[in-house]
């Protein structure tokens, strides 16, 4: 498979959905009295406070209050790289009142990868919406001897395993992107986890532990305004609104596209109803100028799927990650 099968997935999602959304014009027949005014609507979250993705979640809930008339809280299960949060989502009761937050690749790799043991499937889960996606990208830093993206493949090409790279996880998008751009170019790197996150990782990386930093665009946005790091290039169909000068990784000729994506979903069973309003306040509230706003001022990427289109964006992910996932065990 190529990247450039994984770079279309979320565009023909968008437009397959655009044709089949469900309207939400008129409350159907038993959705009027959802939800029930005071009572709060959670948001399951498999991270801990203070993270992008945690912050994300609660800028959206605060507009999802607005139009709801009703709390929406975010409520944090950090643990098992998200595990414990998507268990008691797929067996939250399907009432609408919880939500949770669907992070790909860490979802779908956990109820692939037998190891994790998960007790859900895909099967568990009710798509919602697609909230924003945060490219990855490759950057050195500023005194690096590598001045291009060709550079630094080329030269993981004739000397492998020479570069040291960092990942946030074995099973990360930055390890997943890393093994399709070996599979595409024939470079070898040396992949160095960090599973406790970006800081860590951030910290080897200028520190000079490691001479590559594989991390995503809403990572660096401080190191690049100071002139710290030098960034490559960027792993999506088109050029970050925060890096306009930065090249895409197609531009540069390789086609490889590759992303952390956040979404929300609800527990399989939920009825259509349901969904439909919960969804129809998740549009409103992105669509609106305050909230692309406070995601810019975070450096998140707003790239909204209402819930026909992300779902098949997850299938065409899993797919995709169903032929990644044996290269980990590699």
């Amino acid at each position: 498979m190529t990247g450039s099968y994984f770079s279309r997935l979320a565009r023909i999602g968008m437009a397959i959905g655009c044709a089949l959304v469900v309207s939400t014009a008129a409350s159907p027949v038993g959705a009027a009295e959802f939800p029930q005014k005071g009572k709060a609507i959670q948001i399951l979250l498999g991270y801990a406070a203070g993270g992008t993705t945690d912050v994300g979640a609660r800028i959206l809930a605060s507009g999802m209050e607005k139009e709801l008339g009703t709390p929406v809280v975010v409520v944090n299960k950090p643990g098992a790289s998200g595990q414990i949060a998507l268990t008691a989502l797929s067996q939250a009761k399907p009432d609408g009142y919880t939500m949770g937050n669907t992070n790909m690749p860490s979802v779908v790799v956990s109820y692939l990868d037998p190891a994790r043991k998960a007790t859900y499937t895909r099967k568990s889960f009710e798509p919602l919406a697609y909230h924003v996606v945060d490219p990855t990208l490759f950057a050195v830093r500023k005194d690096s001897s590598f001045k291009t993206l060709k550079d630094v493949i080329e030269y993981a090409k004739t000397n492998p395993k020479k570069i040291r790279v960092t990942t946030t996880g074995i099973q990360s998008d930055e390890a997943f992107a890393i093994l399709q751009l070996q599979k595409m170019t024939g470079a070898q790197f040396i992949q160095v986890h960090f599973s406790k996150g970006i800081a860590p990782a951030m910290t080897a990386f200028l520190g000079n532990k490691v001479e590559l930093l594989c991390a995503n665009v809403g990572d660096l946005l401080a190191q690049y305004k100071s002139g710290d790091v030098r960034i490559l290039g960027i792993m999506d169909d088109e050029r970050s609104s925060f890096y306009p000068d930065v090249k895409t990784f197609e531009e540069q000729g390789y086609k490889l596209y590759a992303s952390a994506n956040r979404g929300f979903s609800l527990p399989a069973g939920t009825p259509k109803e349901i969904v439909n309003i919960l969804g129809d306040a998740i549009k409103k509230t992105v669509t609106s100028e305050e909230h692309k706003k406070r995601l810019a001022d975070m450096g998140l990427t707003l790239r909204y799927m209402d819930a026909v289109q992300y779902a098949k964006f997850w299938d065409g992910y899993e797919k995709l990650l169903k032929e990644l996932l044996p290269l980990t065990k590699e």
